[in-house]
């Protein structure tokens, strides 16, 4: 005979048992509870750029976050800078998904190279990558190396898109995308939208925003050196990264327009407390500002010949200001300033140039100031030199001992013997007095009337 069990005892039974089923067949994820975190990456990849990545993606580490999103929007950058996000995408411990993002967005140049390194690609409707021949350093290197004919094309420029085409072909590899285009885009300079790239295998998917992004890359499964891992991306928490003092002042000093001017200014600063020792601040502000100019042009590729015809401008403009040569020194130094801003930023890169316009405007500036101050100097220069007795007319003293006929008195920081100018006494001690002529080491002075004076 069957027996039968009250059904208080047989719900907990049922609950367990499905609880058992449900973890059977669906493993508990590691990263359900972990966060995505967001970090943006937009304009030109540089120094400052580079960095926040790398600090960034080592902070996703810190905090154990299941997914970094390196949200993209570069025209490209500076190949150092590329490599070194790349080398840290690579040997994060935090999945990286690279997401071309928002609408109108590109990843362009070193952005395809970051893409294809990142262990998801996606893109937004509107966006495009691609364009990754690598940019000769130089003028006119981007036409020789977007040509693609290798006869016309330099050794150097040769050995430079060989080196890009083997990288990213090594990163389609180590991520299963497509490795033929990403050669092409490379050689041949080609790009794609992004409903183009995910059929030919170039992205993994599309999405419009991160929410959809996240709810896309839900429960995928994601191949790592370390082992599969399973994303749990729905119900996760979302914290956006963005960059911080350090990064701003970073990205602001290595602008090549802000280090060209902190350069001019360390050096202007240094010259004048040079030739006019105890002012103190121009020389403590220039020696800042040339530290810090020096340590951003460390930072860029900078060609050492503009970097001298950038000093040797500076200073002939300056020696033209302390010794006038009637312009011979002025203009030398503005046509070395400015040939040599314009050759200081050594790269083709967008956005790492000097405008023509400001080095136009600093070269005005200086012009216009050095010519100036040389106006003055020459006019300092005309004007009669008084010297010997006639000096000590008309200088004013202190009385430091009078008397009927002789007495003593501080002209000029020096103690003079005193007569008076007429029959009457000296002024008494700390009375002023004017000095109208000089006998030997005798002066004369009368009393000076500071009423009369003002009123004058």
């Amino acid at each position: 005979m069957m027996r039968t069990i009250p059904a208080d005892r047989l719900l907990p039974f049922v609950r367990r048992l499905l609880l058992l089923l449900a973890f059977a067949v669906f493993p508990l994820r590691a990263e359900a509870a972990a966060p995505v975190v967001v970090i943006p990456l937009t304009g030109a990849v540089g120094p400052a750029s580079a960095d926040f990545v790398v600090r960034s993606l080592a902070r996703a580490a810190d905090e154990r976050a299941q997914l970094a999103v390196l949200r993209i929007d570069t025209p490209g950058g500076l190949d150092l800078s590329m490599r070194a996000i790349i080398q840290a995408i690579l040997a994060s411990p935090v999945l990286v998904a690279a997401y071309i993002a928002p609408s109108g967005a590109r990843a362009a140049s070193a952005g395809t190279y970051i893409v294809y390194a990142a262990h998801i690609a996606a893109m937004a409707p509107g966006t495009n990558l691609g364009a990754a021949t690598p940019i000769q350093l130089g003028a006119g290197g981007a036409e020789r190396a977007a040509s693609g004919a290798s006869e016309a094309a330099s050794t150097e420029t040769r050995k430079q898109v060989h080196d890009a085409a083997a990288y990213i072909r090594g990163l389609a590899q180590l991520r299963g995308r497509n490795a033929q285009w990403a050669e092409r885009a490379v050689r041949e300079a080609v790009a794609l939208s992004a409903n183009e790239a995910l059929a030919q295998k170039v992205i993994d998917l599309t999405a419009t925003d991160i929410p959809d992004l996240l709810a896309k890359l839900d429960g995928r499964r994601v191949r790592t050196a370390q082992g599969e891992r399973v994303l749990a991306t729905l119900q996760a928490s979302v914290v956006a990264f963005q960059p911080d003092w350090r990064n701003r002042f970073l990205a602001t000093i290595t602008d090549p327009s802000v280090a060209l001017i902190l350069m001019m200014i360390g050096m202007y600063g240094l010259f004048f407390e040079f030739a006019n020792p105890g002012y103190v601040l121009p020389g403590v502000a220039g020696a800042i500002c040339l530290l810090v100019g020096l340590f951003a042009l460390q930072l860029l590729p900078v060609s050492y010949v503009g970097l001298g015809l950038l000093v040797l401008g500076i200073g002939c403009l300056v020696a033209e200001a302390f010794l006038p040569t009637f312009g011979t020194l002025g203009i030398g130094g503005i046509v070395a300033f400015a040939i040599g801003a314009l050759m200081l930023v050594d790269t083709d890169v967008p956005g790492f140039g000097v405008p023509p316009g400001l080095v136009a405007a600093l070269a005005l500036f200086s012009a216009v100031f050095v010519f100036a101050v040389s106006g003055l100097a020459l006019k300092a220069r005309a004007r009669p030199v008084v010297s010997g007795g006639e000096a000590m007319l008309g200088s004013i003293g202190v009385m430091l001992e009078g008397g009927e006929a002789v007495g003593w008195a501080r002209v000029q920081g020096e103690r003079w013997r005193v007569q008076p100018a007429s029959p009457a006494a000296l002024p008494g001690q700390g009375a002023r007095v004017r000095v109208t002529a000089r006998d030997g080491l005798t002066l004369t002075v009368e009393p000076f009337d500071e009423s009369h004076h003002n009123a004058a």
